[in-house]
């Protein structure tokens, strides 16, 4: 008998911060990728700003450009996560970058004829220190199902700081139990719903 096929996610995290330096969305994917881990799914992260993404809607702009590199490994994984920080209540610059190179599944698809990210699953980490966390996961999740991923319940966490104050997530002493509930919902239900997928693909 064939062993299954490992589940795999990828994390593309979105913040403006570049390594080595600390990130609140960073962090929150991370926790995320831990309880995904605890599912058995096998995870890694992207810091974007690392990378040179070239803008565009095509899957590779040429010379240069490291995206086509990203999207192989996204097509290998089961799981996306896209954790994004929350700027002047939008999702970052970077983030909206990553959905513009999305763009370009629509035009892409497997050898059956299925966009290449059906049987995909999408998830989303927001963080902030304002409200607006449904908003952002709003306009990812709608971007995200455009161009062909499947969306769990509950495939959204986040956290979001008093209004006017400035503490990040990553200055938390410790992750409020409600979020690590979140985190660890969103994580059971992701693996869950992949796995259904790999079984029960989507028709051609």
């Amino acid at each position: 008998m064939t062993a299954a096929k490992e589940v795999r996610a990828l994390a593309l995290v979105c913040t403006l911060t570049p390594s080595p330096a600390e990130s609140s969305s960073d962090l929150l994917a991370r926790h995320v990728l831990d309880q995904l881990a605890a599912q058995g799914v096998k995870g890694e992260t992207i810091r974007v700003v690392d990378q040179e993404v070239k803008p565009g809607v095509a899957v590779d702009m040429g010379d240069g450009d490291v995206w086509p590199a990203i999207r192989s490994r996204l097509l290998e994984a089961d799981i996306l996560l896209l954790a994004t920080p929350i700027w002047l209540g939008h999702p970052s610059s970077i983030a909206q970058r990553v959905l513009e190179r999305l763009d370009a599944e629509l035009s892409e698809t497997d050898d059956e004829g299925r966009p290449r990210m059906y049987n995909k699953v999408a998830t989303v980490a927001v963080v902030g220190n304002e409200d607006g966390a449904h908003k952002v996961s709003a306009d990812l999740f709608q971007a995200l199902d455009d161009v062909g991923f499947t969306i769990p319940a509950g495939g959204v966490t986040y956290w979001v700081g008093e209004a006017m104050h400035g503490t990040d997530y990553k200055d938390l002493d410790e992750v409020p139990e409600q979020v690590a509930k979140t985190t660890e919902q969103l994580a059971s239900n992701a693996a869950h719903l992949a796995r259904v997928l790999r079984e029960n693909p989507y028709p051609a």
